[in-house]
């Protein structure tokens, strides 16, 4: 499924991805063996994957292990997407030691362009085979789906769609909300349906969406909160968001989108080793940790 979900990915994405890396401009020069020795107690990060849940974890592996930890996170509008360009742009003097990705394709991006190097973790040996990369470049972790929430004061729980496919319908017109399909896991969740639907019938499908005015945000965080206010009556989103918001009693509900077949995406994070990193090692420890 994953190399099915980034064959159709690339199709329309790799042409993007060569032109930013097309206008970066002048790299700087690498580091020296001596400055690479003087910097092997600190550790450089790119993470995708939301700060409020993975920066936890990185400053209590600083505690724990004394070793500093240079996180770069992504935006919310770029989710993945930026930092995966500017590992690109960095092939050939990488600044990063590891990335953190928040779903697979852009994983299976840099694989494919031979940015990873692979590490076997001692730490994953309790993680699915599925999770794994048979080949060591990438072990998956804390997976979360996609899902449908709608707004508890405005749809009865028995009139909740019960399929994506359902955004399409002439009732919710003007009602829904999806994230910017060209990032994050919205991008993961297209190329999955492109995937099961094949090129004609996912064609249609959004073209229904557009149709049907569905609201194009920013990022599924605000697919939540539009929901949660009234603004719009159902969205799709992941459910580490709608935790968040049933945490905090807001009035939302999800629905896990099986019917018709199409089954529930599940995106598991991945963590890699850069192929070059300037700190291999450390990297090593740091990728133990999360795991």
């Amino acid at each position: 499924m994953l190399r099915t979900v980034y064959k159709i990915f690339v199709a329309f994405t790799f042409g993007a991805l060569l032109l930013f890396a097309a206008c970066v401009g002048q790299r700087s020069t690498p580091k020296s063996e001596s400055a690479s020795r003087a910097l092997a107690d600190e550790v450089t990060i790119y993470v995708s994957t939301d700060r409020v849940f993975s920066e936890p974890i990185l400053k209590s592996y600083e505690q724990k292990l004394g070793v500093r930890v240079n996180a770069v996170y992504d935006t919310e509008e770029t989710k993945s997407t930026g930092l995966a360009n500017r590992l690109l742009a960095e092939k050939d003097n990488p600044q990063a030691d590891v990335f953190w990705s928040n779903e697979p394709v852009r994983t299976l991006v840099l694989k494919k362009r031979g940015l990873l190097s692979p590490y076997q973790s001692p730490s994953a040996v309790g993680i699915p085979a599925v999770f794994k990369d048979p080949e060591a470049y990438w072990t998956g972790f804390s997976a979360r789906s996609r899902v449908i929430v709608y707004n508890t004061r405005l749809v009865k729980p028995e009139e909740a769609p019960k399929s994506v496919l359902d955004l399409a319908d002439p009732k919710w017109k003007g009602q829904a909300a999806i994230a910017d399909p060209r990032f994050g896991t919205m991008s993961f969740h297209v190329a999955a349906l492109y995937a099961e639907l094949g090129d004609q019938r996912a064609d249609d499908f959004f073209r229904k969406l557009k149709a049907n005015d569905v609201h194009v945000v920013a990022a599924n965080s605000v697919v939540l909160d539009l929901v949660a206010r009234g603004q719009v009556k159902i969205g799709w989103t992941d459910t580490d968001d709608v935790n968040v918001a049933l945490q905090e009693k807001q009035p939302v509900a999800m629905v896990f989108p099986d019917r018709d077949g199409m089954g529930v995406p599940v995106m598991p994070n991945m963590v890699s080793l850069i192929a070059g990193a300037p700190h291999p090692e450390a990297g090593q420890k740091l990728i133990d940790y999360p795991l």
